[in-house]
């Protein structure tokens, strides 16, 4: 069940069988020349959409921009700043609290997202621990990418220049999700550089398309649909398991 397409009722429901819901967290940033804008949304979204209709789980609304400053070099990305981050994300721990969800369970789509999502719990944690009350809610982190199995499945698919952004399995999956928005592009070169960077001029400066080590030349929405399903029913069972502590 979508929290945007229930009612309150519906919700209300809900919460008498199931403290838990599922957010999908990431970004608005560039992904190379073929990927979408949205990936890092996109990815973790079609994966809790499936698995809350596979797993009779609430999914709530996606939290699509998150830190990704080093990304502005590249029109159409857009970032919030660390600071920002926290306090949204314990705005909407706070608004799901209020109405009795006790387990919240952040489904990440992007590494830059992790280290402020993390501040953010801490943040939310503290206020409960200065008080001296025991906390009635529990959250979680995960990375889509790092659902049990999903690794496998990807380098399965692609075991050569998957990469570290903008990689082909990634790519594949926002195709699987927007079959319409597939690009068809030259990538030069084929396999783009690794490294790291610092702030954004820096990043466009040396990854001059935006990847990272990827070659995701290869990326289709038929391979998209096989990563999705991997990272769907692990999702399911690693949230059901979560739901029940």
């Amino acid at each position: 069940m979508l929290l945007h397409t229930a009612s309150w009722p519906e919700v209300e429901a809900y919460l008498e069988g199931s403290k838990g819901i599922i957010i999908p967290i990431g970004s608005t940033e560039q992904h190379g020349p073929n990927g979408l804008v949205g990936t890092d949304a996109i990815c973790p979204e079609i994966i809790a959409h499936e698995a809350g209709e596979a797993g009779g789980l609430l999914i709530g609304p996606t939290f699509n921009v998150g830190v990704a400053q080093h990304h502005l070099g590249f029109p159409g990305s857009m970032t919030l700043r660390p600071s920002t981050m926290i306090a949204a994300i314990c705005d909407w721990i706070d608004s799901l609290h209020r109405h009795g969800f006790e387990r919240i369970y952040f489904l990440n789509g992007h590494g830059g997202n992790i280290a402020t999502i993390q501040a953010a719990f801490a943040e939310s944690y503290a206020g409960w621990s200065l008080d001296a009350d025991p906390c009635p809610y529990r959250l979680k982190l995960a990375n889509w990418w790092e659902l049990p199995g999903v690794m496998e499945v990807c380098r399965s698919i692609f075991p050569v220049a998957d990469g570290s952004h903008a990689t082909a399995s990634e790519i594949s999956v926002t195709y699987y999700a927007y079959p319409a928005a597939v690009k068809t592009v030259t990538l030069n070169p084929k396999i783009a550089p690794e490294g790291g960077f610092a702030d954004a001029a820096d990043y466009r400066a040396r990854f001059a398309d935006g990847r990272i080590g990827s070659d995701p030349s290869g990326a289709t929405a038929e391979k998209g649909a096989k990563i999705v399903a991997s990272a769907r029913d692990a999702l399911v069972r690693e949230a059901q398991a979560f739901f029940k502590r």
